[in-house]
């Protein structure tokens, strides 16, 4: 009983320990789960009115579009560029699917296998289908319905080809996969698209009002008293009709969430050493090439100083872009040499090597049959020997190639087309072609030997001789040392170090050589800032901060330097000014820009007043009170988007068309002037009206831009998180 007497005492202890013991458990199990929440939310890249996508499902679109996207144009790697364009339409497809199939489920629109079957062999296929280039024919470089059909069928049996070919196979049904999806896609919107368009129809008062819009043109003669050179200040504008057109217009001032930042931007550009470094350089190259010797090739000196490999081949005057060049080996003997030239940041140098008369190119057939391991076998020299035999005994060429070749070119009849030096020589296809290529008699089979296998070629034809030149060329441009980096570096990290709030790096950026850009709104999408192409680390930054006038780190970024594969450098120090939420731009950022288009539209309702009150009745009177001249202006019709030597004024292509001719019409008040006017000839259109035609090209003409907008709508009234940001 004492016992019992001292839990009961105990009792509301008991409770208190057993209570947060239990609550201990549940927080333990809400912060599990709530982890694994938070990691899956923090994971998500996209979000679609509730759908989400992860980044692994991303990436992996991003990467299937990327080898569609090589494989299609036959690229072996995609630029910074295209793969910032390529992520950009990954992101806008994965959102349309997402809001294109929630409309569906809703209104019942599907798109089945027979459909998508009848895109491949109906009559109506799509483009993208006949595009595609896994459904054009080789000998007629056309879509065909029989090759697209067998296609298929041997993509749905990939176990059944040779292992050796399962790799290439897997990869062209990876291929079609992503284009089955865009085609059930595209169909679907299609549908959605025609089925408002059954909502779009036309009637007789909008056939004639857009018949006589375009069908009608005026000639008018016009004097006007432009706006904009008269002071806003003259004008009162009321804060309350402001805010009433703000609020009306509300829904034009949607804006995604952004950031306002300025920015120092510092371009790495050589110094006065580095464009000495060079020319010393290419002093010592034109000492060299003078004095050639058995010790000292031509290729191993552009080898040592050209960033472009030795061309050793001739080339004809087509080949040589370089007009300067040009000028030069039409003229030079053989051995002399022309430079260095300094141009456009760099400097070359050249030595006419030879000279010789032969044809610019010649037109090749080819079998080729190819070494799998990089070794002429004795199977290869006998077959290689074999149909050698054959073509000489006057088989056919064609039919042989289709058989026996490697190349692709077999299934057109080994058909190489027109090939010059340069083509051979970039194409790998080894000096003994090239030798032959051009020396071989026409239409007699030739066997080439190559590192690579055998070539049964044919020369079918050869254009005439031309002068042609082998030019040791030494192409060398002038890029930032190492030591020029680090200077620039360092100078904007000094500055930065000792002007360590926005207020001193505003205040003495000019002073020390630094340009600060101001007021630059960029949102998560953004890549390029400015003329800098690649700025997404600093994009990112301002997006990961929210505290005002916090100025960044130095930020490294690139751009491509235009006509090359090179990139230059631009450091990058940001202030962030604002943080900008998703939602509508406040009343405050647009009033100034409202305040403008009131002040005038008042402006204008001011001058026309007092024009009128003048009670003038010549246009030259008018011309004189409006400090202004006449001038004349030919087909205006109601449709008319922007009047020559005027722009968007619709008030006005309003009042010509309704104006009689040679009748004093004014003052108007446009958008940017007040205008005064007589139409002195007035034309329509030859033709009866026709209604029922009319009203068909109406419909024709709206009913898709319904459907795009629509679909546009759809996606703007969507609630989309996007978090790109955190992963790009």
């Amino acid at each position: 009983m004492a016992t019992l007497e001292k839990i009961r005492g105990h009792a509301p202890l008991l409770v208190t320990i057993v209570g947060l013991a239990l609550l201990g458990f549940i927080i333990e199990d809400f912060l599990n789960s709530g982890s694994t929440y938070f990691r899956q939310s923090k994971n998500q890249v996209v979000t679609v009115n509730g759908t989400s996508v992860d980044y692994q499902e991303y990436q992996k679109r991003i990467e299937e579009m990327t080898e569609v996207t090589k494989l299609q144009y036959g690229l072996q790697s995609l630029t910074e560029e295209q793969t910032v364009e390529l992520r950009r339409n990954v992101y806008n497809s994965i959102v349309s699917e997402i809001v294109m199939k929630d409309v569906a489920d809703k209104i019942g629109i599907d798109v089945t296998s027979d459909e998508l079957f009848d895109m491949i062999q109906g009559d109506n296929i799509p483009p993208m289908v006949q595009q595609n280039p896994l459904f054009i024919d080789p000998k007629t470089q056309r879509f065909s319905k029989a090759r697209a059909l067998g296609v298929l069928k041997a993509l749905e049996n990939i176990d059944a080809v040779p292992e050796e070919q399962r790799e290439e196979m897997t990869q062209m049904r990876n291929f079609w996969l992503f284009w089955e999806k865009n085609m059930k896609l595209q169909r679907m919107q299609e549908k959605y698209i025609n089925l408002l368009a059954k909502a779009i129809v036309a009637n007789p008062i909008d056939a004639k009002d857009a018949y006589e819009g375009s069908a009608v043109s005026s000639d008018i003669v016009y004097a006007v008293q432009s706006l904009a050179a008269i002071p806003d200040s003259t004008v009162q504008v009321d804060e309350k009709q402001i805010r009433k057109l703000y609020d009306e217009r509300k829904a034009q001032y949607k804006q995604k969430e952004s950031r306002v930042i300025d920015y120092l931007a510092v371009e790495v550009r050589p110094s006065k050493e580095d464009y000495d470094a060079v020319s010393k350089d290419m002093a010592e190259a034109r000492t060299q090439l003078a004095s050639m010797d058995s010790s000292n090739s031509v290729e191993g000196i552009v080898s040592k100083y050209s960033r472009t490999p030795y061309m050793d081949f001739y080339l004809s005057e087509n080949d040589l872009r370089d007009e300067d060049l040009k000028r030069f080996v039409q003229t030079a003997e053989v051995g002399a040499i022309d430079g260095p030239i300094f141009k456009d940041d760099s400097y070359r140098l050249c030595k006419l090597i030879g000279r010789k008369s032969a044809p610019d190119s010649v037109k090749i057939s080819d079998i080729f049959i190819a070494s799998q391991d990089g070794t002429i076998n004795p199977d290869m020299t006998r077959l290689a020997d074999s149909l050698m035999t054959l073509l000489k005994g006057g088989a056919d060429f064609a039919e042989l190639a289709k058989k026996y070749s490697s190349f692709s070119s077999g299934e057109t009849g080994g058909d190489l087309g027109w090939l010059t030096e340069v083509a051979i020589k970039q194409n790998n296809l080894g000096e003994a072609f090239e030798r032959e290529a051009f020396a071989a008699p026409l239409n007699q089979p030739t066997l080439v030997k190559t590192d690579n296998g055998y070539h049964l070629l044919k020369v079918t034809e050869r254009t005439a001789a031309v002068p042609k030149y082998k030019v040791a060329y030494i192409y060398m441009d002038v890029r930032p040392s190492n030591k020029t980096y680090s200077k620039i570096f360092n100078d904007l990290n000094a500055f930065v170090a000792k002007n360590n709030t926005a207020e001193k790096i505003t205040a003495a950026a000019k002073e020390s050589g630094y340009e600060l850009t101001p007021d630059v709104t960029v949102t998560g999408e953004d890549h390029q800032l400015g003329m800098i192409q690649d700025a997404r680390q600093v994009v990112r930054w301002a997006f990961e901060n929210k505290t005002k006038d916090k100025v960044s780190d130095i930020k490294e970024c690139k751009s491509r330097i235009a006509g090359t594969s090179d990139f230059k450098t631009t450091y990058v120090v940001a202030i962030l000014r604002q943080v900008l939420p998703e939602g509508y731009q406040s009343f405050e950022t647009v009033a100034p820009i409202i305040r403008r288009e009131l002040a005038m539209r008042k402006k204008g309702e001011e001058v026309a007043a007092a024009l009128k009150a003048k009670n003038l009745t010549s246009l030259e009177a008018y011309a004189s009170a409006m400090h202004s001249s006449i001038d004349t202006v030919k087909f205006i019709t109601m449709n008319t988007p922007r009047i020559n030597g005027i722009g968007l004024e619709p008030v006005l292509n309003a009042q010509v068309a309704l104006a009689k001719p040679n009748t004093l019409t004014g003052p108007v008040a446009g958008y940017s002037g007040v205008y005064v006017f007589k139409v002195y000839n007035r034309t329509k259109e030859p033709g009866a009206y026709d209604e029922k035609a009319q009203m068909r090209e109406i419909e024709a003409n709206t009913a898709p831009r319904v459907g795009y907008f629509a679909l546009q709508k759809l996606v703007d009234n969507s609630k989309i998180i996007d978090n790109r940001i955190r992963f790009e």
